[in-house]
């Protein structure tokens, strides 16, 4: 870190991920610059948060300035700004350190790396992995996220008693990472999209993804899910101790003298690393299909870190989830609580609504799209609620869309919901916010509505 200080830092992009390098670099005393293609009058609360930083640091938007890359002796940018930007070429070229946000967090860090990959999961197996690690007593840190970026780890006051790095890591972040070997991956799973925004192809997004297994030594550990990735030779062939994780049988499959790692069966989570273990799931506390194969990853990952049975069977019934993702809040009165709330999307809303066997009483709606149809999803949403509460911009098209159910209700504000929907409920129902809307009607982003959602809950 020391090498850093008192020198002059270039931070490209400024968002959430900025504020944190700036934290990191204002503590080593540095000349900082922060620089934004988006103009000022789109930068209205940053630019407001920023003047409030002692010393503040200049800045540039609109544009990026050769001179502001040419004059720094450190250019720093965060996964969302192209890592083949001119100007950052230019400063390349000009021996200028450039390195992405993650880069820099992975040339700081000394400890073992445990890096999730996937194209989705990867926050609920990193932090079940965390949770079930600090169980046995280890001290772990985990982030590779915008709420909680690599470069943290470097600010940690107990950085150096830390056991393990959980860093989770998306193909955006791996473009141009140089240098970096995990002593584990974890790869839940691949998405047939990419992010067209930063990849011209999927051959170069799957390139991208699959650029880390390339990194690992037989020395290193690779989980894989085998519902996913089995039939992918590029994981079979990996030169690397590899465990698979299925929630399906390997006896049923046939598969069970054949490879190691982690099973569903006979209601129960089967594990063959170093010796059997067998872990009950009858109180597991998280809920969703999706939630079960994330447990089976970090149970696998936790076994081959030599983590002790009990650690998870803890996690197994202990694991609150993750804030905003069908994250259990609470029980009153045989009525169950849950946050949803970053479920924005209509088919993240049907799929979590399939996540419970009991009564569901769903509270949805949120920022109107013109054009969207609700028509589609409708019969599943009638299918698995006994009650809908309708808030929010999209609520009368919603409405009109689930014409056929019985129990639908419009309401006026996002606290009348919660209330309605306690009062329509009866015991052993779940109470569910899963909007399946963009938060921006009423909210700054789906962490406030969702934050928000909660106090009331806790209110009742």
């Amino acid at each position: 870190m020391e090498r850093f200080r008192n020198k002059k830092i270039l931070i490209v992009g400024i968002g959430k991920t900025g504020f944190k390098l700036i934290n990191f670099f204002n503590k080593l005393d540095c000349a900082i610059r922060v620089t934004d293609i988006k103009p000022i009058f789109d930068l209205n609360k940053p630019v407001k948060k920023l003047k409030k930083i002692k010393p503040m640091p200049e800045m540039s938007f609109g544009e990026h300035k050769d001179e502001d890359f040419l004059d720094a002796d450190v250019v720093v940018y965060s996964s969302s700004v192209d890592p083949n930007l001119p100007q950052l070429e230019l400063a390349r070229k000009n021996g200028k350190e450039v390195y992405s946000e993650f880069a820099l967090g992975n040339k700081l860090c000394r400890k073992p790396i445990i890096a999730v990959c996937g194209s989705y999961g990867r926050t609920t197996v990193a932090h079940m992995v965390g949770f079930t690690l600090k169980q046995d007593g280890k001290n772990v840190f985990v982030g590779g996220t915008s709420e909680s970026p690599f470069i943290e780890y470097c600010m940690l006051p107990n950085k150096d008693e830390i056991d393990y790095v959980i860093v989770e890591l998306s193909a955006v972040q791996m473009r141009r990472l140089t240098d970096f070997h995990p002593k584990m991956v974890i790869f839940t799973n691949i998405s047939e999209n990419y992010p067209q925004n930063h990849f011209t192809s999927m051959g170069e997004f799957m390139e991208t993804k699959l650029s880390i297994v390339k990194t690992l030594s037989p020395d290193d550990t690779l989980i894989c899910n085998f519902d996913k990735l089995a039939n992918n030779t590029f994981f079979r062939n990996a030169n690397c101790q590899t465990y698979w994780y299925s929630r399906r049988s390997f006896v049923k499959l046939g598969v069970m003298d054949e490879i190691q790692g982690t099973h569903f069966h006979d209601r129960r989570i089967h594990s063959n690393i170093s010796y059997h273990s067998e872990f009950t799931v009858k109180k597991m506390r998280i809920i969703g299909q999706n939630n079960r194969e994330n447990l089976l990853a970090a149970v696998t990952a936790c076994k081959a870190l030599d983590a002790s049975d009990e650690a998870i069977q803890t996690c197994v019934e202990r694991f609150p989830g993750i804030p905003h993702r069908l994250e259990f809040l609470m029980e009153k009165n045989g009525v169950s609580f849950y946050n949803d709330s970053k479920a924005e999307t209509m088919e993240n809303l049907c799929e979590s609504i399939k996540s419970f066997k009991g009564p569901v009483i769903l509270i949805a709606g949120g920022k109107d799209v013109e054009d969207f149809d609700f028509e589609p999803y409708s019969n599943e949403l009638i299918d698995n609620t006994r009650v809908i509460v309708l808030v929010g911009e999209c609520k009368e098209r919603m409405n009109r869309a689930l014409g056929e159910h019985n129990q639908t209700f419009i309401v006026g504000s996002f606290e009348e919901s919660v209330l309605f929907a306690y009062q329509k409920s009866r015991t052993g129902d779940t109470i569910l916010l899963s909007p399946g809307n963009a938060a921006s009607d009423f909210f700054r982003d789906y962490e406030e509505r969702g934050n928000y959602f909660k106090k009331l809950v806790y209110q009742l």
